[in-house]
């Protein structure tokens, strides 16, 4: 009995200590991995954008592991969907965070849900590198005006992007009198218009009309009516691709040919889709990067995305390999994966070569880099002029 029972517990902790070693296989791997949130928009109505974006991130990881990852470890991702809502960008960020226990966080294309996550990136003392967010309140607190600790961006600001569309209208379209469209359900659109609209009043331009829509609105003729009876040389309308493409569309319809100009909530290429390519000739936004860049550095990276995905890379896409590898660059400088030291050496961002340019990261963790104008020609975007800051 003695040694039946014996062995039977032999082997029990046989067992057991094989489970053990397996599981401690498991965790001794996964320790060898740097985990790194990716949330972006997968769902709801700028998906086009947070996917491009999403997709341009993995690339980016893909070829870091490849190239032997960074600090002598491999990068696993944390991919989480924002859904396109601030509320569910809060709970994206605080799931890789707190369930994921990634040590830093890139992602976001539009700013209303940009600020949401990083408020939880900054009650967690997390570094988070925002893609395409561009409204100032994205790496400043509203509240306080100061500065957040942990928050960063690759992209160019709405001051800069809106007086280079002001600019843009009043030497290059030499028009003067403009409607300005303004999207009341985001911060994005509500900031870029204020800018566009001091830069452009400032250049002596006069704004004859301001009118205003929500995300997800279907007909735009009426204010579109108002707008037309102004008799306007340019309407701006700084919104996302699919209420733009509408409100494009149904200006046309109604007989509305002056130019239209906007930001780069426009680069999609359903916009082209939604609006129809006839329709959006004679339109222009300002943009991050065009497919047109020569330089040696866009052309690897469009051989790369077109080669992983088979398709031609959006803005956003760039913006979110960009971002991605900042990041890592970042976390090499380091030469840690302290999120205190992650936070010190994304602040000192000096020169990054990116595909968009030269980034350098300035006191209020802004990127300071040029700007494009894109213009639509028959459904294609064409490179137009760049503007330094």
């Amino acid at each position: 009995m003695f040694k039946k029972m014996n062995a039977k517990w032999l082997s029990l902790i046989v067992g057991t200590s094989l489970v053990a070693g397996l599981l401690t296989g498991c965790g001794s791997s996964a320790s060898k991995d740097i985990k790194i949130g990716v949330v972006y928009e997968l769902t709801g109505s700028t998906a086009s954008f947070g996917t491009a974006a999403a997709n341009g991130a993995k690339l980016a990881f893909k070829e870091i592991n490849a190239n032997g990852g960074v600090l002598g470890k491999q990068i696993q991702i944390a991919v989480a969907d924002n859904k396109g809502e601030p509320s569910e960008s809060s709970n994206a960020m605080t799931k890789v965070i707190s369930q994921d226990k990634v040590i830093a966080v890139t992602g976001f294309t539009t700013s209303s849900n940009g600020i949401a996550g990083s408020t939880v990136a900054e009650a967690n003392k997390i570094p988070f590198v925002a893609a395409a967010t561009t409204n100032p309140k994205v790496t400043l607190d509203e509240n306080s005006g100061k500065v957040k600790n942990y928050t960063f961006r690759v992209c160019f600001i709405d001051p800069f992007q809106g007086t280079v569309g002001a600019n843009f209208v009043l030497n290059s379209l030499k028009a003067k009198n403009a409607a300005i469209m303004i999207d009341n359900s985001s911060d994005y659109s509500k900031g870029l218009s204020k800018f566009f609209k001091d830069a452009f009043t400032k250049g002596g331009g006069t704004v004859a009309i301001e009118e205003a829509y929500l995300q997800n609105d279907q007909d735009f003729k009426t204010v579109l009516t108002k707008i037309k009876a102004t008799n306007p040389d340019v309407i701006y309308v700084p919104g996302y691709y699919g209420e733009v493409g509408k409100i494009i569309k149904q200006a046309r319809e109604i007989g509305i040919t002056v130019p239209f100009v906007g930001g780069d909530g426009w680069d999609s290429p359903k916009l082209a889709e939604i609006g129809g390519a006839d329709a959006l000739n004679n339109t222009f936004f300002t943009n991050h990067y065009s497919v047109e860049d020569n330089s040696p550095k866009s052309k690897a990276f469009l051989d790369a995305f077109q080669k992983e995905y088979g398709q031609v890379p959006d803005a956003m896409a760039v913006l979110g390999y960009d971002a991605a590898y900042a990041l890592v660059d970042a976390i090499k400088r380091a030469n840690s994966t302290d999120s205190e030291k992650i936070r010190e050496a994304l602040a000192a961002t000096k020169d990054f070569q990116g595909v968009t340019g030269a980034l350098t990261l300035n006191a209020t963790h802004d990127a300071i880099k040029s700007a494009v104008i894109i213009e639509m020609k028959n459904g294609k975007q064409v490179y137009k002029e760049t503007v330094k800051p």
